[in-house]
């Protein structure tokens, strides 16, 4: 059977019981999310009623749409799960039990749309507002098609001439609804400057044919009008909520999930994932301000550890109160776990596509900075050099643009070395172990470092990390070569390196030369591969200077 684009329909009033900040916390960091990662869900929008005080008083506040592929899929696993006890948590449980609830599920009629339209979800610099005006219609059922006719050659086309108008859809309940009378659901969207009341909407409600509809065809007729509040994604994503002291902490029953609250941490965060369109998954913490469009950081990890390398870093980073207006993005880069997707190889340019892929499913339009080290240097400058509309800044640390010849076989001794210790994880699983660990530790820091605690951190950070995520993301360092994408960079940059890093002070002294035309490059003394990690306040002073020189 063929599939039937269709939308899901969700009215929300929350009792006076539920805070708002729990409220929207739930709402925009767990139950949507978990409906926005199924494939057939397109998008989903929360918008607030703005007839509250009108023809809409004492209705519900709420109103989330989902667009779905298939109507169908609504009402069969893995969907209809979602909605049992067994996969909530007690939180959306308590929750839950504090909204009265009114759900609804339409099949698509027909649609129209201005020229110049964009959907909703698209990811662009401006802030998305959008007004919904919405009309239930209950006909007789034998003019059913009287009413399909009127809107799709008239009331939609004289529509279309009012000043904002964006799109028009027909729907009707869903063939998979048990319902024993057929309801239209006609959703109009304008952009806030509209000439809703004026000559030409007056004109599309008073023609002849739209007079009998009204006095023939429909029976009851109903409408809401609304302000888009929040485009909901499949990457929990708003701190906003978190700022307040009656949010409540989530962690999902998969432990892949969680929100920190101020009152339970220094800082509001999340921590969630991303599955890439190939399957790899990518855990993540935002962090930071709680303002939505508040400009994003982006820090991408060296290959074998995981974001802790930036903890000492950001401690200092944030204790200056200008920069507590960014927030931060933190991930554990392709390779850290087996779950690595279907690339074959892991590249550069995989990489780099995976920070975009974060970006969209953050709704971040360009991030502020990408600041990598190692592989993640690499990563990022490749990403500004790919997707220069996305980047505002890069900071490449301890990093080369073309991989040395010797590479390949280096880097193979070392993954030998791995799997020749055998080391298991508690569960069961083949990591790094030890002895690599001991190995790369000494070489990533300055010898008056070693053994010290940052040092002891990044040797159980290494030899913790996925044997399988290792050998397969280690490709990514055997093969590139940057250095002519690099002549015609544009975004502005920073090379920073640890004095003790080996050759890289000398080579990243010809990379500075070919990134467009010219870049600063920054040695931190006294630190080696990871000079985030040896040397924090340096290297917090040098990126903050940075960021305070392109505003």
């Amino acid at each position: 059977m063929a599939a039937t684009p269709g939308l899901l329909y969700v009215t929300m009033a929350p009792h006076a019981s539920l805070p708002s900040a729990q409220f929207d916390d739930w709402w925009n960091n767990e139950h949507a999310p978990l409906r926005l990662r199924l494939p057939f869900f397109t998008n989903g929008f929360r918008y607030r009623a703005s007839d509250l005080e009108g023809s809409g008083k004492g209705l519900p506040e709420w109103l989330a749409i989902y667009d779905v592929t298939d109507s169908a899929e609504l009402v069969k696993e893995p969907y209809t799960t979602l909605r049992t006890d067994r996969v909530k948590t007690q939180r959306e449980k308590d929750t839950m039990k504090q909204i009265t609830v009114g759900r609804l599920i339409y099949d698509l009629v027909t649609s129209q749309q201005a020229p110049s339209f964009t959907p909703l979800e698209a990811i662009t610099p401006e802030s998305t507002q959008n007004v919904l005006v919405v009309l239930r219609l209950s006909v007789h059922p034998d003019k059913r098609k009287e009413l399909e006719s009127w809107y799709t050659n008239e009331h939609i086309p004289l529509l279309s001439k009012i000043t904002g108008w964006r799109r028009t859809r027909l729907f009707q309940t869903s063939a998979v609804e048990s319902a024993n009378e057929i309801e239209y659901l006609a959703v109009h969207e304008y952009s806030p400057a509209n000439g809703l009341g004026g000559p030409e909407w007056k004109a599309s409600v008073s023609t002849p044919w739209s007079e009998s509809i009204m006095s023939s065809v429909v029976t009851h007729l109903a409408r809401r009008t609304y302000n888009l509040h929040y485009v909901f994604s499949s990457a929990p994503r708003d701190l906003a909520p978190l700022a307040s002291t009656s949010a409540v902490p989530l962690t999902s029953l998969d432990a892949l999930t969680s929100t920190h609250p101020a009152a339970s941490s220094s800082t509001p965060s999340i921590t969630s994932y991303i599955t890439t369109p190939d399957g790899a998954q990518l855990s993540y913490t935002l962090s930071g301000s709680t303002h939505a469009h508040a400009p994003l950081l982006l820090l991408s990890n060296s290959i074998l550890v995981d974001p802790t390398i930036w903890t000492a870093f950001l401690a200092t980073f944030l204790s200056n109160p200008a920069h507590h207006k960014y927030r931060i993005l933190r991930y554990h880069t392709r390779g850290r776990t087996a779950h690595v997707g279907s690339a074959d190889p892991i590249t550069l340019a995989v990489l780099a596509a995976d920070i975009v892929h974060l970006l969209d499913a953050l709704r971040v339009p360009r991030a502020a900075a990408l600041i990598g080290v190692s592989l993640g240097g690499a990563t990022v400058l490749t990403a500004a050099l790919r997707y220069p509309a996305r980047v505002a800044a890069f900071v490449a640390c301890d990093t080369n643009a073309v991989a040395p010849a010797s590479n390949r076989s280096s880097w193979g001794e070392r993954v030998g070395v791995a799997q020749g210790e055998a080391a298991l994880s508690a569960t069961g699983e083949a990591i790094v172990g030890e002895q690599l660990a001991e190995m790369t530790a000494k070489r990533w820091f300055a010898p008056p470092n070693h053994g010290g605690a940052a040092y002891a951190r990044v040797k159980g950070l290494v030899a913790a990390n996925s044997l399988e995520g290792f050998r397969r993301s280690v490709e990514a360092l055997c093969e590139y070569d940057v250095r002519e994408e690099m002549k015609g960079c544009r975004v502005r940059g920073l090379l920073v390196v640890g004095a003790e890093d080996g050759v890289l002070p000398k080579t990243m002294v010809e990379i500075a030369r070919g990134v467009g035309g010219g870049v600063e490059l920054n040695v931190v003394p006294g630190a080696g591969h990871l000079p985030m990690v040896e040397e924090p306040e340096e290297f917090a002073r040098v990126v903050g200077e940075f960021l305070a020189g392109g505003e």
